[in-house]
């Protein structure tokens, strides 16, 4: 877990950047004190980091709950008697963690969650355009297309000619350019700027230049466009900013129901995050989603305890991680560890950052989620990959997260149901006398709803094995299947295992690309 070190802390650093302001912005969206965000920002990354086994991912306060946990606060009349529920929650996903409910996160079909991706995409730019320009009226980490302010995520964009705060755009476009030029030319000229991120670069200039603007009237920021850490006299005085639980009602109706509404939500949320995150990984690891269940149950019991807010794994921190190049889950731990440091020691420093240099990073990890070219690519793929995907980024783009996500589901299965994908039987495993065999048959259809089943079995096999995987009788293989067979590859070449794929186009040995092989034609017979 050390040895990775160059690439982890360098890494740790950029997600610390990001999940500074997202922590603040979502305890202002949730209508709860804005060290509670802090909280469970560290908690996400120490306790949820040491716990999880998910490489890449990183835990903290996510936007997707902050309506739900402002309700809850209003209803419940106290923040105290909140986060009891809060630590209910937790209790309630360790429960689902024995049960082995993680599986449900295999359900959701590749479309949706690359078009939730791509929705968070482009919900990160449009959300970051107006703190990029100085206009801030709306919490850091809202994803809600009608704003606490009153306005849309458009209607907000389209006044930014009228609230423009000039230094907070100059360090902004400096910024920008710095994390393009440092990304696109500089890292591909030495080593060293591999290691250190475009991304601190922009923060320490856009800082610098904050403190430099300070004195110049025209261009000075102050207040609501920079980054806002409580900031106590001294250590002993936390204290007064630290909520406790208030068990006093624990067993009420209202609470458990709230508890409940948390541990589902949170849970969904994180399954669709490790599935996306695990997508994004270079290395094509899989995470173990009951165990990840676990590791958000103990973390919401602590967040709870100290008074933070609930935690999930969370897509942006986790897909800025990756776009960083962070190789081990010590960039999850050490950006909870730079949380907590820089909140005990600098927080006066961290006031300074403008938001606009943190909005110039978010737009660029935006971007990456949200191509251009994965918009062509997912329609060259057929309606049934691309009417999910599309709709899915128009519902969070308009509504929000968790309506985009359920309503490309209902979309997805709507497919499957119309195609007749399903099929009782889709996978024959028959073991041979030599045990270092295994053969697979696939059956005639196989639907992203056998994708549990059969990522299981393959990425089960043992190192140096051989595997003979006939294909030859299926007519309909979801592209689902095709993804996880190419994230296959990677893993087969890693463990030595040898790949003998019988089908219609032929047999081969060790393909190098299944996405490739089924798009040959099949043999004549």
């Amino acid at each position: 877990m050390f040895k990775h070190l160059r690439n982890d802390i360098p890494a740790s650093i950029v997600v610390f950047f990001v999940a500074l302001p997202l922590c603040l912005g979502i305890a202002l969206a949730s209508d709860a004190p804005p060290l509670s965000g802090l909280i469970a920002g560290i908690i996400g990354g120490i306790v949820v980091g040491l716990i999880s086994k998910s490489k890449i991912g990183v835990s903290g306060p996510a936007a997707g709950l902050a309506a739900i946990v402002a309700s809850a606060i209003t209803s419940l009349g106290s923040f105290e008697l909140f986060l009891s529920a809060v630590v209910l929650s937790g209790i309630i996903q360790l429960l689902f963690g024995v049960l082995k409910m993680g599986v449900i996160g295999y359900y959701f079909p590749n479309s949706v969650i690359k078009g939730m991706l791509t929705g968070i995409g482009i919900i990160i730019i449009l959300k970051q355009i107006p703190h990029f320009f100085g206009y801030d009226t709306e919490a850091e980490g809202a994803d809600s297309f009608v704003e606490n302010s009153g306005e849309n995520t458009f209607s907000a964009i389209a006044h930014i000619i009228d609230n423009i705060t000039l230094g907070a755009l100059i360090i902004g476009v400096i910024g920008l350019v710095i994390i393009l030029f440092w990304d696109n030319i500089l890292s591909k000229k030495h080593g060293f700027f591999k290691i250190i991120q475009g991304s601190l670069i922009a923060v320490l200039v856009g800082t610098i230049l904050q403190i430099i603007f300070s004195s110049i009237t025209d261009l000075a920021i102050k207040g609501k466009h920079l980054v806002e850490v409580p900031v106590p006299n001294s250590i002993s005085d936390f204290g007064e900013f630290l909520s406790f639980p208030d068990f006093s009602q624990i067993f009420s109706i209202e609470i458990l129901t709230i508890a409940f509404t948390l541990a589902l939500v949170a849970s969904l949320e994180t399954l669709l995050s490790v599935e996306a995150t695990d997508k994004l990984d270079p290395e094509k690891n899989i995470t173990p989603t009951n165990r990840e269940l676990f590791a958000q149950g103990f973390g919401n019991i602590a967040s709870g305890l100290i008074g933070g807010l609930p935690v999930t794994q969370v897509i942006v921190r986790s897909s800025a991680n990756v776009q960083s190049n962070a190789k081990t889950k010590m960039s999850a731990i050490l950006h909870g560890i730079l949380l907590l440091v820089s909140v005990l020691a600098i927080p006066t420093i961290l006031n300074h950052i403008p938001k606009s240099v943190l909005a110039a990073i978010l737009i660029v990890v935006g971007f990456k989620l949200a191509k251009p070219s994965l918009f062509k690519k997912m329609f060259s793929l057929g309606w049934t990959q691309f009417l999910p995907f599309i709709v899915t980024v128009v519902i969070i783009v308009f509504t929000n997260l968790l309506y985009g996500i359920f309503t490309g589901l209902a979309i997805g299965f709507a497919v499957v149901l119309i195609k007749n994908y399903q099929n009782s039987v889709f996978l024959h495993k028959k073991e041979t006398e030599n045990s270092n065999v295994v053969e697979m048959t696939f059956a005639e259809e196989i639907s992203f709803l056998n994708k549990a089943a059969i990522q299981k079995e393959l990425f089960s096999l043992p190192e140096n094995s051989r595997l003979e995987l006939d294909i030859r009788k299926t007519t309909y293989l979801d592209y689902d299947i095709v993804e996880i067979l190419e994230d296959f590859v990677i893993q087969a070449k890693n463990k030595n295992i040898f790949v003998h794929l019988k089908s219609e186009r032929g047999t081969v040995d060790n393909p190098t690309s299944f996405i490739e092989f089924f798009k040959l034609k099949k043999e004549s017979n």
